[in-house]
């Protein structure tokens, strides 16, 4: 694609087309400029048409990153729309050219009706302006007039929650404040088009679920939703639709559980098949030669495809925190087939084994062994000990001695990474003690799986029935 064919031809926001149609984008691409010096610029802007006239060929001091190639969809009134994708691919970029803080190069975008987006930190704030004033700053930028703005003031201060902040500069406030309170006003401008682009992350657990359960009565109300995430689950969960872009191109879009499969298929595949996986994702948005498998008939290497372990290199936790060594230490952490073989690509339902090694320095009593799974956001979710009490610990390893520890496990979690943590405890001072702890010591994925029925983390197995009388 060439910048020498740009044509833009964006709709403003609140410009009306079809009644039903929230959002239209056709054809839509933007290309940025990117200059390796500074002094390229000043090279763009004078000697560039100077050259261009003497030669008669466009001359560029730049080179051209296309941030989004020819993406086409629609979102109707009312609709959620999730769109996901990794770091790069775009989606921050056309939520902005929606909005209208970028142009585009080439398309058009159509929006129809109040928008109220909440693009970055603090979008739209002085940082010199107090939150009070910010919230009238605010507001008026996204329509209200300041009765209106009065009328609602009480309601935006209870839920932004941050005391007495509100009559100090912005410039002061956390992320997490100058978040809460951007987002309490752009909730309270009763928005028909609501954007919001990954910003949820930076607050706390609690402040999260009060946005997504505010988020979730906007839309009962009939609102557009159109927002980044990548939390898989919170797409499923809340969408009625989802957009996988990657790259700047539109891959596929469709029920939002079939389009994460998708997304995670490709971004946790090993790096030799991502291109033929995209490739697959695009065949079947496309209605390509073998598009559209029925259920006997699935793509190879597609979503409904058998889906197979695997090890993945690359999958190793930069968060490891080791705690001082007493007598002992872990080391070789990894899972590992029944058979033997090292994976960290996991199947949903499946048993593995977590193994690890311990070298003993120093003699050691009443010992036991350990592990526990987590989320990436450090919960919980469970793990075991070797033995149920220091009554049946082995009671004595002497200095030397290297044991080898397995847990075997059921991979009973929905599709997404967690961590594992391995320790070993022994008598020290009459007390049982940590003789060696690490957190994030190993990795591992649940690969996607479309025929998952669990909607969280845990997966029970659940099986549903439904019995059905038709009425008259």
């Amino acid at each position: 694609m060439s910048s020498e064919k740009q044509s833009s031809d964006t709709v403003a926001p609140g410009i009306g087309g079809s009644s039903e149609v929230a959002i239209r984008v056709q054809a839509l691409s933007k290309c940025f400029h990117i200059y390796e010096k500074p002094r390229q610029r000043l090279q763009q802007l004078f000697l560039a048409p100077l050259k261009s006239r003497l030669s008669g060929t466009e001359a560029k001091y730049y080179r051209e990153f296309w941030a989004l190639d020819n993406v086409s969809f629609e979102v109707g009134k009312g609709e959620t729309v999730g769109v996901i994708g990794k770091n790069g691919s775009g989606k921050s970029t056309l939520l902005q050219v929606i909005c209208g803080t970028l142009s585009a190069t080439q398309g058009s975008v159509e929006v129809n009706g109040r928008v109220a987006a909440l693009l970055e930190l603090g979008s739209g704030f002085n940082p010199d302006f107090t939150g009070r004033e910010n919230v009238y700053l605010n507001g008026t930028i996204l329509g209200l007039s300041r009765q209106e703005i009065d009328q609602r003031f009480a309601e935006i201060e209870a839920f932004a929650d941050i005391g007495e902040f509100i009559d100090q500069q912005v410039k002061s406030y956390s992320s997490g404040m100058a978040v809460r309170l951007a987002f309490a006003v752009a909730i309270n401008a009763d928005p028909e088009i609501l954007i919001v682009d990954e910003a949820l992350s930076v607050g706390d657990e609690l402040f999260q679920r009060k946005c997504f359960s505010r988020i979730e009565a906007i839309r009962q109300k009939g609102a557009t939703i159109l927002f980044v995430s990548h939390a898989g689950s919170a797409v499923v969960e809340l969408c009625d639709r989802a957009i996988l872009l990657d790259s700047g191109q539109l891959l596929t879009e469709g029920a939002p559980k079939q389009v994460v499969g998708s997304y995670q298929k490709m971004l946790y595949a090993p790096a030799d098949r991502r291109a033929a996986i995209r490739d697959q994702i695009i065949a079947g948005r496309l209605g390509g030669p073998g598009s559209n498998p029925g259920p006997s008939q699935a793509l190879p290497g597609s979503v409904e495809a058998p889906i197979e372990e695997s090890y993945d290199p690359g999958l190793r936790p930069d968060s490891t925190i080791e705690y001082e060594a007493k007598g002992a230490r872990i080391r070789d952490a990894g899972i590992y087939t029944l058979s033997g073989a090292r994976v960290n690509n996991l199947v949903r339902g499946r048993r593995y084994r977590y193994r690890y090694e311990v070298d003993f320095e120093s003699g050691r009593d009443c010992v036991r062994f350990s592990m526990l799974i987590k989320t990436t956001s450090g919960a919980e979710l469970g793990g075991a000990m070797s033995a149920i009490s220091l009554l049946e610990a082995i009671p004595d390893i002497s200095a030397g001695s290297t044991a080898s520890v397995g847990f075997e496990f059921t991979c009973s979690l929905t599709p997404g990474v967690y961590f594992l943590n391995a320790g070993v405890t022994g008598m020290v001072d009459d007390t049982e003690t940590f003789l060696h702890r690490a957190l994030d010591l190993a990795a591992f994925r649940v690969m996607a799986d479309s025929r998952c029925l669990a909607t969280s983390v845990v997966d029970f197995s659940c099986t549903p029935s439904v019995s059905l009388s038709q009425g008259h």
